[in-house]
């Protein structure tokens, strides 16, 4: 097995949060769906609540469940002599069906209390007013608390030991004392905020939040910072309140039900209000955590949002989004993609600036295409697809299939140009994996050589090899990985070249000779590719610009892009790549857009596709 990905990165699998109140463990689904998400490859951790749990476990032993009377409704009181029986509650009915119904579906599954092992502690709550029979009193021995520390390193070995983890309140107290019960919403709310969760799903018995308790029909299916506790009740108050408690963190957040986990039968939460509804897309895309291998939910949301508009939309069994408008014989295609690099932080507005992960690189581009292609009026004779690509940031899988299922007969790639500038071609891309594996031999031995060294070596080898024989190519080391293995040395790095010229076939020549003894597999190897400005798409665009009263930069990029994935067979199709946004913002934690930028985009593609239907659709055909 591969000591690094293909490009090298050390991100663990996408990490979903899932919050299962005690009445959703009663339903089935819900573990389908957790075991759907971890046969797609993500970690899952679940917080399971016990209400009902405690309440059963309580009347099993005879003993009344305590309560307190504040003015904001009653609580169940947690005194110390109480946290044993929750406790036992937890441990004896919830955490057994949690493991008993994910073991069913063939899963491993760590399931305990969160105070268990210090995984999570908490600081008590103070003194408070509350009425107990009948009198007012200071309450000062509760045992309930907030969430101050996460033993998140631990929790990252548990996802990694087992298929599930799953945790409970009670946490331990930070100050030593006994046990300090933590609602389970807030749990997993603090939970996905330490672990950088990608996705923290409320689990509950309603649609989401709902204008009418009564009414089911009236769901909220997006909520702003701040707008949800307008339309919360009871219980739903406090996932109200854990989900404002997320939004702080980079997970996308919901509210979801009855008993499912899929956003679109519950409420969203979005923390980055947009100046206007017209830039509500791109930021709710930038909101939607999609680093590569984890576009599915982006996806999901997409294709709702294109039926939503009389889209035709649906997920391809690549993973792809794909929306098409017309059925005609003259074929545009727009590519984007759906995935980001790592590193992600909170969205947000800075006035008319939105700013992370994706915004450039390139979700903007993305939701331009998707919002041109709402509005657009396809002639007969024409059809216009948009696919959201998967994994162009990694091994481009998305496009490949693409090229395999979706002729065309011209291609808008979506990638930042910048609104005034069209990208007319890319140098190839040569990824490589470099892998040593030697005797292991004394240091202090004379002419001992480790993985190590070998690898330093070759790479500096490669690099001189590949300069003397194309001194414009751009070699760089995404990765090096080299240990002593007990009876082995082994070593593994990955190694990318950005390479002039239609194919890097002879550089692969060249790197195998100066390797040597190193094996050398080559992971992508795609052609460099432009398009000649005299080319009809490229003149539709130069008639947009001009339209738009830009004076357009014609670029050639020494970066790659899906463009060249399909121009391995797509000989003679037409492609340029097109879209809103600075490119050297690109994989940099200074990505920003802004709304001007993405307006004029929108603009001069809509006037591009209309020329480029006028010069190539014979005239009887169109409206």
């Amino acid at each position: 097995m591969p000591m690094l990905g293909p490009v090298a990165g050390s991100r663990g699998p996408a990490l979903y949060v899932v919050k299962i109140g005690s009445s959703s463990l009663a339903h089935d689904r819900v573990f389908d769906e957790v075991a759907a998400l971890r046969r797609r490859g993500a970690r899952i951790l679940v917080v399971a609540g016990g209400a009902r749990a405690i309440a059963a476990h309580y009347a099993s032993i005879e003993r009344p469940v305590r309560e307190l009377r504040l003015r904001t409704g009653t609580v169940r009181y947690c005194p110390p002599d109480e946290m044993s029986h929750i406790v036992d509650a937890y441990e004896r009915i919830t955490l057994p069906r949690v493991r008993a119904g994910f073991a069913e579906r063939g899963l491993t599954v760590h399931a305990s209390v969160a105070k268990d092992w210090g995984i999570v502690a908490g600081k008590a709550n103070p003194p408070f007013r509350a009425v107990q029979d009948d009198r007012a009193v200071v309450v000062r021995d509760h045992r309930a608390g907030s969430v101050t520390r996460v033993a998140a390193d631990r929790l990252r070995a548990l996802l990694a030991a087992f298929d599930v983890v799953c945790l409970s309140p009670p946490v331990a107290d930070e100050a030593g004392g006994p046990a300090l019960n933590v609602d389970a919403d807030v749990l997993a709310a603090e939970l996905a905020n330490a672990l950088d969760a990608d996705h923290l799903r409320l689990v509950t018995g309603t649609p989401g939040l709902l204008t009418d308790p009564d009414d089911p029909a009236s769901r909220v299916p997006d909520a702003l910072r701040g707008d949800g506790e307008a339309y919360a009740r009871g219980r739903m108050r406090q996932k109200v309140r854990a989900a404002e408690i997320a939004l702080r963190g980079t997970a996308d957040v919901a509210i979801t039900g009855p008993h499912l986990l899929a956003p679109g039968s519950g409420t969203r939460f979005w923390r980055a209000p947009a100046p206007d509804p017209g830039l509500d897309l791109p930021a709710r895309m930038v909101e939607i955590s999609s680093v590569s291998g984890d576009e599915r939910e982006l996806a999901e949301y997409l294709v709702d949002w294109c039926i939503e508009r009389g889209i035709d939309a649906t997920i391809d069994p690549a993973g792809n989004l794909v929306a098409t408008r017309g059925d005609g014989a003259h074929r545009l295609l727009m590519l984007g993609h759906l995935d980001t690099v790592p590193h992600r932080w909170p969205a947000r507005w800075d006035g008319e600036r939105l700013t992370g992960r994706g915004c450039v690189d390139a979700k903007a581009s993305l939701a331009v295409f998707l919002q041109t292609l709402a509005e657009l009026d396809v002639p007969p004779g024409v059809q216009v697809r948009v696919v959201g690509a998967v994994e162009e940031e990694n091994t481009s899988a998305g496009a490949f299939h693409v090229r395999d299922h979706y002729p065309a007969d011209a291609v808008i790639v979506g990638e930042p140009s910048g609104a005034g500038a069209l990208t007319v071609g890319y140098y190839g891309l040569l990824k490589m994996r470099l892998r040593v594996d030697e005797p292991v031999g004394h240091t202090a031995g004379r002419d001992v050589r480790t993985a190590a060294d070998t690898l330093a070596d070759t790479l500096g080898l490669i690099r001189a090899r590949i300069g003397e024989a194309s001194p414009d190519a751009l070699v760089a080391t995404l990765g090096v990985h080299a240990v002593n293995a007990g009876d082995r040395q082994v070593g593994e790095a990955v190694v990318d070249v950005r390479v002039p010229g239609p194919s890097p076939d002879p550089l692969i020549e060249l790197v195998r000779e100066a390797a040597g003894p190193v094996a050398v597999e080559v992971l992508r190897a795609t052609p460099g590719t432009s398009t000649r400005r005299s080319n009809a798409l490229v003149k539709a665009f130069s008639r947009a610009f001009h339209e738009a009263g830009i004076n357009p930069r014609f670029l050639a990029k020494k970066g790659s892009s899906d463009m060249n994935t399909l121009a391995t067979t797509w000989a003679g199709v037409p492609q340029v790549a097109y879209g809103p946004g600075d490119a050297s913002l690109d994989h940099t934690p200074h990505e920003h857009i802004d709304a001007a930028e993405y307006r004029g985009a929108r603009n001069v593609l809509t006037h591009a596709i209309a020329a480029w239907v006028d010069s190539t659709v014979p005239e009887g055909m169109v409206r």
